[in-house]
């Protein structure tokens, strides 16, 4: 598929090497304290981040996605600094805005784990974007046909098949995405987080 330039985009590009060098950087160099301080201040921030769709109305539901960017950068230190910053976020929307808990912990916090694993992980752009997708679309199936909570809306509650299909395609562009911006927010912050 030819872009604008004459450029080639293939999905089964490799991944590039600064997400694992950044990965290695934070893992090896920085100290436990330093690693607590950084996956409680992506928590801090992706807390804000979510809480603006209740406190601005309107553009704040354009904010609101951005609160992966923080989980995301967590998880890139290891799984489990990404889960605790996660689940830190999880308890602070609790204190903040108790309206966004059916959102964050499906959508937007899951995303941010799982590419940021796919990142350190993944060899290739299509597996990473089909972990972020799979994970993304897992999470908008449980609160909307498990929980019973209409994440798209009440006209979209039920079970069908064409309903499922469109989540899955929207949570893999969704996540191809996430991807791209997540490469770029690493490769910007990769001399500070170095």
């Amino acid at each position: 598929m030819k872009k604008k330039g004459g450029m080639v985009f293939r999905l089964s590009k490799s991944m590039p090497f600064y997400p694992r060098a950044v990965h290695r950087s934070m893992y090896f160099k920085w100290t436990i304290n330093e690693k607590m301080m950084f996956a409680a201040l992506m928590s801090a921030l992706a807390a804000v981040l979510q809480s603006a769709g209740g406190f601005l109305p309107g553009v704040g539901f354009f904010i609101s996605p951005l609160a992966t960017a923080p989980v995301l950068m967590a998880t890139l230190i290891t799984f489990r600094w990404g889960s605790m910053s996660y689940l830190l976020t999880i308890f602070l929307l609790v204190l903040i805005q108790p309206s966004e808990l059916f959102i964050f912990p499906f959508t937007t916090g899951v995303l941010g784990i799982a590419l940021g694993w796919a990142l350190r992980t993944q060899s290739n752009r299509l597996n990473a974007i089909f972990v972020g997708g799979i994970a993304l679309f897992i999470g908008i199936c449980i609160p909307l046909y498990v929980l019973g909570f209409p994440v798209f809306g009440p006209g979209v509650s039920s079970f069908n098949w064409t309903t499922i299909i469109i989540i899955l395609a929207f949570s893999q562009i969704y996540s191809w995405i996430w991807l791209e911006f997540g490469l770029l927010l690493i490769r910007r912050l990769k001399r500070f987080l170095t």
